[in-house]
Order: C-alpha cells, then sequence, then structure tokens
C-alpha cells in the first residue's frame, strides 16, 4: 500500500472509531470514508493520559444515540448531581458537518455504566481542559494522580468488599464537597463520580461512586467498603487539592 493510502485508510478508520455510538474505540465502520468525503469533521475531545475537556451543560438537552435529530434518545443532561451541585460531563468528540450541524459526544453518569451519546453543541457551555487523570488499581488498593501522563501522587485505598464492589471502567469527577463534622465516616472531603454501584454504597444520595476520607483508617487497604474509594484523612485532602471536577478517572 502506497503512503497516500495508508494515510487515508487511518483517517477513516480513526473517524469510524469516533462516531461508534457505545464508545470511543468500539471498532471500524462501513460510513467513514463517506463521511470524509462530505466533509464533515470529527475531532478527539479527550485523551485520559493527556489532555481531557470537559463542560458543564447550558439546559436539560436530550442526549442522543447518534448524531442527528430524531433518533433514539438515551437520556437528558442534568444540571444538579444528587447533592445539587452544578453537574459537568466529560466530552469525548466533537462532529461539525458542512451545513453547521455541531454534535459532542459525552459520556452518560448512571446505570449501566459506561454509556455515552451526544447533544448538541449549544447544550452545553465553554469547553474546559484539564491535564490531570485519576487511575484506580483494585488489585494493589492504590489510586495514582498524574498530570500530562506523569504520577504526581499515590495512595492506599479501601475498595468495595467482594459483594458490594467498586465497579471498573472509565469516570470522571462530578462534585467535591467539604464534609461537616468531625469523626465523619467520610472524612473531611469528599468526590462524587459518574460511576454507580449495583447496589446502595457509603455515599449520602446511595449509588453514586465516590472518593472520601474515613474515620477508620486502621482498615486501609482493604476491601472495606460498599463501593465507594476512601483514603485517609491527610490523603483525601492532599487528593481533593489535586483533582478538580471534570478529571477522568480510570478504574481497574
Amino acid at each position: 500500500m502506497t503512503p497516500t493510502r495508508t494515510a487515508a485508510a487511518t483517517s477513516a478508520a480513526a473517524l469510524a472509531l469516533l462516531l461508534a455510538p457505545g464508545a470511543l474505540a468500539s471498532g471500524p465502520g462501513p460510513g467513514a470514508s463517506q463521511e470524509l468525503a462530505e466533509g464533515v469533521r470529527t475531532t478527539v475531545l479527550s485523551n485520559p493520559s493527556g489532555t481531557s475537556r470537559w463542560a458543564y451543560p447550558t439546559r436539560a438537552g436530550l442526549i442522543r444515540s447518534r448524531p442527528r435529530v430524531g433518533t433514539r434518545v438515551r437520556g437528558r443532561l442534568r444540571l444538579l448531581t444528587e447533592d445539587g451541585l452544578p453537574d459537568v460531563y466529560l466530552l469525548q468528540a466533537r462532529r461539525q458537518g458542512p451545513g453547521g450541524e455541531d454534535w459532542v459526544k459525552l459520556g452518560i453518569p448512571g446505570r449501566p455504566n459506561g454509556r455515552t451519546g451526544w447533544v448538541p453543541r449549544d447544550a452545553l457551555g465553554s469547553f474546559r481542559r484539564t491535564i490531570t487523570s485519576v487511575t484506580v488499581s483494585r488489585k494493589l488498593r492504590r489510586v495514582s494522580v498524574r498530570r500530562n501522563g506523569k504520577r504526581v501522587a499515590r495512595f492506599q485505598i479501601g475498595i468495595g468488599k467482594t459483594g458490594t464492589p467498586t465497579p471498573a471502567g472509565r469516570f470522571w469527577i462530578r462534585e467535591k464537597f467539604r464534609v461537616a463534622g468531625r469523626g465523619s465516616l467520610y472524612g473531611p472531603r469528599a468526590l462524587g463520580t459518574s460511576a454507580y454501584a449495583p447496589y446502595l454504597t457509603d455515599w449520602p444520595s446511595g449509588g453514586v461512586v465516590g472518593f472520601h476520607g474515613t474515620n477508620q483508617p486502621g482498615l486501609l487497604p482493604g476491601r472495606v467498603s460498599h463501593g465507594c474509594i476512601r483514603l485517609r484523612n491527610k490523603d483525601i485532602l492532599r487528593f481533593y487539592r489535586l483533582v478538580g471536577v471534570g478529571t477522568p478517572v480510570t478504574i481497574r
């Protein structure tokens, strides 16, 4: 294959990956070459090991299965989290058509985990950028924080018990807040994610998988929770400072 043909084939395959309805990388599809020929421009917005983009919704718009009006509805954008804080969405890709069409692919928080969908660009506020990422190793009972792929911090953690496991997948931080009261089960800080456990978790609103402190540091590291990720209180304070809303989270 000539270099020109190789480049064209690579571009078509990359576009097909972006347009797949289920995930950012679910395999090439037959319409990629036609999309390129019709002048459709698709841009990757997030890379968990590098730069990622996120946004606040501007309205409770419909989330669709494909970047087109009239396709199946997968849900609605949420303006607020379960705790009443402004919700945010991690953005995956942007698709712009020659006729002015402009759609954004994003993750959908809620059960089942891992869903994605498309919304019109004007349903979101300005794109915000982060170079921070979080990786949780359930096997090693550790969470690592990275900046531009370079590790800047690592902490021991507690994860879900065998019967109430911490789910694996790719998620993001949706909210951050201080916890009132000394000796709280949640420690001094908490960060809510887009991950949901099959059962009720330690989270006040139930079901959300979050990072928080603990009033039982001697149990860490270990399988100690109903799905949430616990850090020692001194560690959650530093983690809270390092990690902002919109930060991608990978749980392995």
